[in-house]
């Protein structure tokens, strides 16, 4: 049970957790950042919504399914999407760093490129370290929403 004070706080607070999220994962490959710190504070983003909703919330409130009744935590969708993430991002960081072994360079080897024409930003520089930090975010918000889960369930 939680308060109208709480909820609303996390209203406002969560949209600007994960734009600070997405700003240190973009930045991650130039500045300090990257996807270990953008993953863990869009991790803590989501724990801000358990606390003040449930771990049923994302399921029923934002997605609008029916939340499954009697199934055990490892059995619930939402675990489930989180294991999948895990995975997702364990594939994405084994790819990029076998990318660079079908060009005929070394195991993790990175690069990049500089496009020019883009709108606003005239010049963007690309780096594939981008590719393998998305796969770090994606692991971290994967396990650690996966053992909040649990053991929150528990």
């Amino acid at each position: 049970m939680t308060t109208t004070i709480m909820r609303t706080t996390v209203r406002v607070t969560v949209p600007i957790v994960l734009v600070v999220s997405i700003s240190l994962f973009l930045q991650g490959h130039n500045l300090p950042g990257g996807g270990f710190i953008g993953g863990v504070l869009t991790t803590a983003a989501f724990v801000l919504i358990y606390v003040a909703y449930n771990l049923d919330y994302l399921e029923s409130g934002v997605l609008g399914r029916e939340v499954e009744s009697g199934t055990s935590i490892f059995e619930h969708r939402t675990v489930i999407a989180y294991r999948r993430t895990l995975l997702l991002g364990l594939v994405v960081v084994l790819g990029s760093g076998v990318a660079g072994i079908l060009v005929g360079d070394p195991f993790l080897t990175q690069t990049y490129v500089h496009v020019d024409g883009v709108p606003i930003y005239h010049e963007v520089e690309l780096a594939s370290a981008l590719v393998f930090d998305l796969g770090v975010f994606l692991i971290v918000v994967g396990s650690l929403l996966t053992i909040i889960s649990v053991v929150s369930a528990e």
